[in-house]
């Protein structure tokens, strides 16, 4: 499946997003996350910092993948950023990044956090479909692709 619509509301998907550097990133999805699914912006932002202390979720090709274990939470949820400008991201390729998808799961989530970022990272490793992430004149068009079936898009 590569519809990561249980992952995202239309909410949760951001577009020409201005961060600074990855603690103003991570601040900024921490709101966007606290706002739409409840939860304590900064407890999400301190979980994303430390997480990222054990390495770079930034996995090249311009892409990140922050990840954080946040207790409050019954499902794995995500938000989805498309960056104004490209930041250093400590990225295993040096590139700075412009395309991130935070996931925030259960503390005791276990297998399915694993499972949800699995999914995330094949979707985004996908060449073709980050350059259309990368073109979409909308956030409704971002939300579009990231929660179309690809299955349905081959039809």
């Amino acid at each position: 499946m590569t519809d990561l619509s249980d992952l995202l509301l239309p909410e949760t998907v951001l577009e020409r997003l201005a961060a600074a550097n990855k603690k103003s990133l991570f601040q900024q999805l921490a709101t966007a996350a606290a706002a739409a699914y409840g939860l304590d912006a900064a407890a999400v932002a301190e979980g994303l910092v430390k997480r990222e202390k054990l390495g770079s979720t930034g996995f090249g090709s311009g892409v990140a993948t922050p990840h954080a274990r946040i207790a409050g939470l019954n499902h794995v949820v995500g938000v989805f950023a498309r960056l104004a400008q490209p930041i250093d991201f400590q990225a295993v390729d040096d590139l700075p990044v412009d395309i991130v998808f935070m996931l925030l799961s259960p503390v005791d989530a276990g297998a399915l956090h694993l499972k949800a970022l699995a999914r995330v990272s094949r979707r985004l490793r996908e060449r073709g479909f980050v350059d259309k992430l990368r073109g979409a004149g909308s956030r409704d068009a971002i939300y579009a692709l990231l929660t179309a079936d690809e299955a349905r898009d081959a039809a």
